[in-house]
C-alpha cells in the first residue's frame, strides 16, 4: 500500500490533466465552429480589440523596448570574448523577432488579458449574468467567448510587430549610447539580416499566442466557481494556464519553423 499510494496519487494527477486537456480543447473547438455562423457581435468584438490590443500596448512595449537593450548589453558582453561585438544588431533583431518579441509580448498579454477575461466572466457567472443571457436566448459562447477569442487572435500578432520594432529600436538606442556603434551601420546590419520569414514567424506565433490566452482566459471564466475565492482560482488558473501553454506552443511552432 505504502509502494503503490504515490503510483496511484500520480496516476491521479496524470487523469486529472488529460481530462482538462480534452476539456479545454472541446472548449476551443466549439469557440472556433462560431466564429462563421451568425449572429456576429460586432460591438463585442470592437470593444474587446480595444481591450485587448490597444490597451496592452504599453505593457508590451515596455518589456520590449527593456528588452531589446538588455539583449544588446549581453550579447556585446558576450561577443566581446570572441572579438564579435558587430554581430550585436543582428543578434537582437532576430532574438527580437523570432524569440523574445512573440514569446514575453504573449507573457504580457496573458498575465493582462487572461486575468481580466477569467474575472469578468467569473464575476459575470457569480452574479447570474451569464444565466440571464440563457434566458434571453444569447448563445454566451456566441457573445462573451468568439468576439474575446477573434479579437486576441487578430490583435496580439501586430502587438507583436510593434514590440519586435520597439525592442530593436531599444537595441539601437543602447548600441549608439552605450557602446559606441555608428547609427547608420547599427541600422543597415539590422535590415540587411532580418529575412521576411523572421519576421513573419514571430506574427504567426503572436496569433497562436492570443488564440491561447483567451480561450485560457474564457474557459476558466465558464468555469469560475462561487463566490470570491471561485474569481480568484479561475484568475489564476487562466493566467498559469495559458503561460505554459505558451511556452509550450513556443517550442512546438520554433521546432515545426526552424528545424533541420
Amino acid at each position: 500500500m505504502i509502494v503503490t499510494a504515490p503510483l496511484a496519487a500520480l496516476g491521479r494527477f496524470v487523469l486529472g490533466a488529460l481530462a482538462l486537456a480534452g476539456r479545454i480543447a472541446l472548449f476551443a473547438a466549439e469557440a472556433l465552429s462560431h466564429l462563421l455562423r451568425p449572429p456576429f457581435y460586432t460591438r463585442e468584438f470592437l470593444h474587446a480589440c480595444l481591450q485587448i490590443g490597444w490597451l496592452s500596448l504599453p505593457v508590451v512595449g515596455l518589456t520590449a523596448v527593456f528588452t531589446g537593450g538588455a539583449l544588446a548589453l549581453q550579447i556585446y558582453s558576450g561577443g566581446a570574448r570572441f572579438s564579435a561585438e558587430s554581430v550585436v544588431p543582428s543578434i537582437v533583431a532576430i532574438g527580437m523577432t523570432r524569440e523574445l518579441g512573440p514569446v514575453l509580448g504573449g507573457l504580457m498579454v496573458a498575465a493582462r488579458v487572461a486575468s481580466s477575461i477569467a474575472a469578468e466572466i467569473g464575476t459575470m457567472k457569480v452574479t447570474e449574468q451569464i444565466d440571464a443571457l440563457v434566458t434571453l436566448s444569447t448563445n454566451p459562447m456566441k457573445y462573451l467567448t468568439v468576439p474575446r477569442v477573434l479579437a486576441a487572435t487578430l490583435t496580439v500578432p501586430l502587438l507583436v510587430g510593434v514590440g519586435d520594432v520597439i525592442g530593436i529600436m531599444g537595441g539601437w538606442i543602447v548600441g549608439v549610447s552605450r557602446l559606441d556603434f555608428n547609427s547608420a551601420t547599427y541600422i543597415k546590419n539590422t535590415w540587411d539580416f532580418l529575412e521576411f520569414w523572421d519576421v513573419g514567424s514571430g506574427l504567426v506565433k503572436g496569433a497562436a499566442f492570443g488564440f491561447i490566452v483567451a480561450v485560457m482566459g474564457c474557459y476558466h471564466g465558464m468555469q469560475s466557481g462561487r463566490g470570491a475565492q471561485g474569481v480568484g482560482r479561475a484568475t489564476k488558473s487562466a493566467v498559469v494556464g495559458a503561460s505554459i501553454l505558451i511556452l509550450g506552443a513556443n517550442y512546438l511552432l520554433t521546432e515545426a519553423f526552424f528545424s533541420a
